[in-house]
């Protein structure tokens, strides 16, 4: 049994189109409206078993994925749709960005399509129930067929001083559901939250973290719940070598490479004038700086240190090259609303063709810098 869509072309001329007209054109609308439609077929399409092609399976930072292309955080926030992602192809699944406390969306607009530029604009600014009710909604859900990360973020209302805690009570009330935890630090949504990738911001987050992870797991010996971190695109090579400096220390697990970026390179002249709209750009601008940045990363780490890359992943051959560039992993947000699903299955099927990473070289290991 096949996931619904294809990227023969019948999602572009059937779905999209219908998508795209929603609430007059409103990119929030067809949101919301795509995940009404995936929650109400949930229970359908939890019969659709993982998408696993000879080739594709993996285990990286000690879990298996049935295959390496995931759905980035974003897409469900609120984990309202989430049995219905797997029988879309997607061999992993991370949910949120999910905070402490329950929080709106920022003030409109909030989400613009450039569809000449195959790019979203959004600041939405991690709008969410609050971990304590997610934590519940996950609580009733059968275990997912596939892995589940979840991706923390600081409450708007959480100040500098009080972020390390915030991370700290969201993974508490989540630890229990997910099989590895993403500590967000880059979206441009949040007023200062891009502050804590600095070295000694860093290094207190994460100092937190790892303490309660080590708690959650039931003290020294126990196995623990890989953590990783999220980083901006719009980090300096020097900036990002701090990062993972800080990271070697407080024994990170990986990497999420990247986020969204201010940059407004890469769009469409005719949609210039869209592109002054505040938020973070996603989409085929950010393909090919992703793919610098996991280079960087695998280059300076020895490819020690797993990566998922996401941002730009437009088609197969762009997940392949971001493989190419070291990543283990890969995730599709922007894509899926541009080629819809079929996109996913076309790059599972290229990365399962295309490379064949030894299991050793996914793992956790020892992470060595290389020359700055």
């Amino acid at each position: 049994m096949t996931g619904p869509g294809g990227r023969s072309g019948r999602y572009e001329r059937l779905v999209r189109p219908v998508l795209f007209r929603c609430g007059s054109g409103d990119a929030e609308a067809a949101h919301a409206l795509a995940l009404r439609w995936l929650a109400r077929s949930a229970g359908l399409l939890r019969l659709v078993r993982p998408y696993s092609p000879p080739g594709a399976a993996r285990t990286v930072f000690g879990v298996r994925f049935p295959n390496p292309v995931g759905l980035a955080a974003g897409m469900d926030k609120d984990a309202v749709a989430l049995p219905a992602w797997p029988a879309l192809g997607f061999g992993f699944v991370e949910l949120g960005t999910v905070t402490w406390h329950r929080q709106a969306a920022n003030d409109g607009p909030r989400l613009v399509r450039l569809p000449g530029s195959g790019a979203v604009i959004n600041r939405l600014g991690f709008p969410n129930s609050g971990a304590p009710a997610v934590a519940a909604r996950l609580a009733a859900l059968p275990p997912l067929r596939v892995p589940l990360g979840i991706s923390l973020g600081r409450s708007r209302v959480t100040g500098d001083d009080g972020a390390a805690a915030d991370y700290r009570s969201s993974l508490r009330a989540l630890y229990p559901y997910g099989d590895y935890f993403v500590v967000n630090v880059s979206s441009p949504n949040t007023t200062g939250l891009r502050r804590l990738q600095g070295r000694e911001q860093l290094a207190q987050l994460l100092a937190v973290v790892r303490a309660e992870v080590r708690s959650l797991a039931g003290g020294p010996g126990h196995a623990i719940k890989p953590v990783l971190v999220k980083i901006a695109p719009d980090l300096s090579d020097s900036a990002l070598g701090d990062v993972l400096e800080v990271c070697a220390e407080h024994e990170v697990s990986g990497l999420v490479a990247t986020n969204t970026t201010t940059s407004r390179q890469g769009l469409a002249p005719r949609e210039a004038t869209l592109g002054r709209m505040p938020g973070g750009l996603s989409g085929a601008p950010l393909t090919r700086r992703v793919r610098e940045v996991v280079a960087f990363v695998s280059r300076e780490t020895g490819g020690a240190l797993p990566v998922i890359g996401v941002g730009g992943v437009m088609s197969g051959d762009d997940a392949l090259r971001l493989f190419d560039a070291g990543a283990s992993l890969v995730q599709i947000l922007t894509g899926l609303v541009y080629h819809g699903p079929g996109l996913v299955r076309e790059a599972v099927r290229a990365c399962a063709s295309g490379i064949g990473l030894p299991e050793a070289a996914l793992g956790r290991r020892p992470l060595v810098s290389g020359p700055r």
